[in-house]
């Protein structure tokens, strides 16, 4: 098709003492060799490339450039048309001066979750952040399937709890749509080895542990109860666990081997572990459960740290106490901090991801605190909250795409098949 070039019109005044900048925008379908081809057209006036985003979706390519003029007005826009007619682009231009304007000086990360994410959603969520003056400078898919994610690279005019006010308007939009929402520092703080820590029971695994123990003293029901109540909140970890671990006297041993047995990862969850070992990341977990179960887990995951209640037996049988200090909230928050210590991390590079109020402390205590598909309390305090039966969708609130996954997990297999 014809190249469709707009007449050269200034998106902002040409200010004296500043170099004159064209900006060239293209657009069409995507092949190999077309943004060789522009820059090519572009050789010979020696012009200084400023800056380059390039995108394609669905095949569509849109390509933005920002050169410093050539030799005389209108020399890059005439070194351009005709490699962009060949290549059958679009082309616009617009003068300025200088290089882009400087960012505000607030950088954010903000992940928007979604299955499947709907167009109200998408702007409900950048009209929430317009109106607290925040600008969407990038935007890019993380993922498609199971989960849509996209990143956005946001910034704004930082200022004493700017951030924790927009996120908290940003999570209140999110629940109204349906969808999940998370904001992370930009800049250096999101790079880096990091240590990850996540509760066990209902996040790494799909069931409480001590209910697959009271199932075999038949009293599941009353310690679901107990158990539920302790998770919203209602009353104290500890009180409960007491309660709990009080019914299981009296069982053998044994049935720890069966419930080992019974335990079913959450899904997504071996693909979180290899990936974040893949990025030289540690791992940890501290549960309100119990160790017997949690360590074997554990080390099936290449799980570097685990904190843990440990059951009292005697003669083969469970007496229905723990032994030492019960692994209740505050202890979550000690556990993680002393996990950073061992690694030699800050606390800003921690994550943690939980879904009970036992959780809250180590939540808050973390530079990235996750709440996975877990209680009103816990979503309404945690930096990020997860609502998607998947644990792997973790991942692209650090800004890791599925495609660099899926990439990894097929160059792992490779690598494994040679002889």
């Amino acid at each position: 098709m014809p190249s469709d070039t707009a007449p050269v019109q200034p998106v902002q005044p040409v200010q004296p003492g500043r170099p004159t900048t064209v900006l060239l925008t293209l657009t069409g379908t995507d092949r190999p060799g077309l943004t060789a081809a522009v820059f090519s057209s572009l050789t010979a006036l020696g012009v200084e490339v400023l800056d380059v985003e390039q995108l394609v979706v669905r095949g569509h390519l849109t390509l933005a450039v920002l050169v410093t003029e050539g030799s005389h007005p209108g020399a890059v826009e005439e070194a351009v048309s005709p490699a962009a007619a060949a290549a059958g682009l679009a082309l616009t231009c617009s003068r300025g001066s200088g290089d882009n304007a400087p960012r505000r000086p607030g950088r954010l990360h903000v992940s928007l979750l979604g299955s499947p994410l709907r167009a109200d959603a998408v702007a409900a969520i950048t009209a929430r952040l317009a109106e607290h003056g925040a600008n969407v400078d990038r935007i890019r898919r993380l993922s498609r399937r199971p989960v849509t994610t996209l990143e956005l690279d946001v910034s704004f005019d930082a200022g004493p709890g700017g951030s924790e006010q927009l996120r908290r308007a940003l999570t209140v939009e999110a629940g109204v749509h349906g969808v999940d929402v998370a904001v992370s520092p930009g800049g250096l703080a999101r790079l880096g080895r990091r240590l990850v820590v996540m509760d066990v029971d209902s996040t790494l695994i799909r069931q409480e542990v001590i209910e697959l123990l009271a199932a075999h003293a038949g009293r599941e029901a009353e310690v679901a109860e107990v158990t539920e109540r302790a998770m919203r909140g209602e009353i104290d970890f500890a009180q409960s666990l007491v309660q709990r671990v009080g019914c299981l006297a009296g069982l053998s041993v044994d049935v720890l081997d069966d419930v080992r047995a019974a335990v079913e990862l959450t899904p997504g969850a071996r693909t979180l572990c290899r990936t974040m070992r893949r990025l030289g990341f540690t791992l940890g977990v501290v549960s309100g459960g119990f160790y017997e179960v949690v360590a074997p887990l554990a080390a099936s995951l290449e799980i570097a740290h685990v904190r843990a209640n440990r059951l009292q037996v005697v003669g083969g049988r469970l007496t229905g106490r723990v032994l030492g200090p019960v692994v209740d909230r505050a202890a979550k928050a000690v556990a993680l901090r002393d996990f950073a210590a061992l690694e030699g991390l800050p606390m800003a590079r921690t994550v943690a991801i939980g879904d009970g109020a036992n959780d809250l402390d180590m939540l808050a205590a973390a530079g990235l605190g996750v709440a996975f598909n877990a209680k009103p309390v816990v979503r309404e305090q945690a930096d990020a909250s997860v609502n998607v039966p998947y644990l792997d969708a973790v991942l692209h609130l650090l800004g890791i795409s599925r495609e660099e996954v899926e990439e990894a997990d097929a160059e792992e297999a490779a690598a494994a098949a040679l002889p």
